[in-house]
């Protein structure tokens, strides 16, 4: 009896064995590579609207990252400021809840003060000698610095050069900027220039800043040609003073721990991407600069073409005070300007 059982269930294994080998069966994959087969998706934000630079910008770095990657990244774009405003973004990133943005360098300077260096007042006098600081040594130095403080610095897009817009008054010398109250980041820097012109200054955010123009509860604000014009500013701001007072930079910024999370291979492809998307912004800037000047001037706004040489003096007092802070860097800079 017990050897029939036994013979039974023998049969029994083998005919169970029998059909698993006949029956179709998917190969079982481990957990891993299913991982693996999602992309890996990254948030990028900026505080300004599609027709700007940074969007330009950000729109390029997208297209080469996803090319380069076969899809394996995919970037998702966030503009006008609709995760937050640019200080926001960036204390985002550092706690890794903000993947990577392209943010003006004077908010990043609230939390690596030597990068501040880049905007003193006509320290360049051309895009290509800004240039030439930011995409060699001295600019990468700094890059790599934003690490100390969480941040993955991949490459410098721009801002652009500064210029001074009011609804007041034409402006020609530092005199006419004496008691205007002008918008400026929040940054120092900023904020001794336009005190050692003679203006009233107001540090905010930009979206603050709109809605403070519209108000009236200020008289000006400064900045790049393109901001102006696709702001429409010239619908608050009758006045355009071509000062050129600063040149600014702009980060494409990463949170450090998302920038490690990458595969290494992934890493090279951003940080060349983001090289190339930042050249490629520069020269659609530069290209459309004259046209949207043209722009302004049809839609009402006064151009003013100062001499520059009274507002240089008039900003020496910057240099006084922050040529101790700034020292190694400036006076790096400086020389290689020589």
């Amino acid at each position: 009896m017990k050897k029939a059982i036994a013979l039974t269930l023998c049969v029994m294994m083998l005919l169970t064995f029998l059909a698993g080998c006949g029956g179709k069966q998917e190969e079982s994959k481990p957990a891993g590579d299913a991982a693996a087969e999602e992309p890996i998706k990254i948030r990028l934000a900026h505080v300004v609207n599609e027709k700007d630079g940074f969007h330009i910008a950000a729109v390029k770095f997208k297209e080469l990252v996803e090319e380069r990657t076969n899809n394996r990244v995919q970037i998702e774009i966030f503009p006008n400021a609709t995760l937050g405003d640019e200080r926001t973004l960036l204390e985002g990133m550092q706690m890794a809840t903000i993947d990577m943005g392209v943010i003006t360098n004077g908010p990043v300077a609230n939390f690596l003060p030597e990068i501040a260096v880049f905007e003193m007042p006509f320290l360049f006098s051309s895009g290509e000698e800004a240039y030439k600081i930011l995409d060699g040594p001295i600019g990468e130095l700094l890059l790599d610095k934003l690490e100390t403080v969480n941040l993955k610095g991949l490459a410098y897009a721009e801002r652009g050069f500064r210029n001074l817009t009011n609804s007041k008054r034409p402006v020609h010398t530092p005199a006419d900027v004496e008691g205007l109250k002008i918008r400026v980041m929040e940054n120092p820097v900023y904020i001794d220039t336009f005190k050692a012109l003679g203006a009233n200054t107001v540090p905010m955010a930009w979206t603050e800043a709109l809605t403070a123009l519209q108000q009236g509860t200020i008289d000006g604000q400064e900045n790049p040609v393109n901001v102006i014009h696709s702001f429409k500013l010239h619908e608050t701001q009758k006045h355009l003073s071509m000062t050129r007072h600063t040149y600014a930079p702009a980060l494409f910024v990463m949170s450090l721990k998302k920038f490690k999370e990458l595969p290494e291979d992934v890493q090279q492809v951003f940080i060349e991407a983001a090289q190339e998307a930042a050249e490629h912004e520069r020269k659609v800037n530069a290209e459309n600069e004259q046209k949207q000047l043209e722009d302004l001037k049809n839609w009402g706004m006064e151009i003013i073409q100062p001499d520059l040489e009274p507002f240089k003096e008039a900003v020496k007092p910057v240099y006084d005070k922050y040529g101790d802070k700034f020292g190694e860097y400036l006076n790096k800079i400086q020389k290689e300007l020589e």
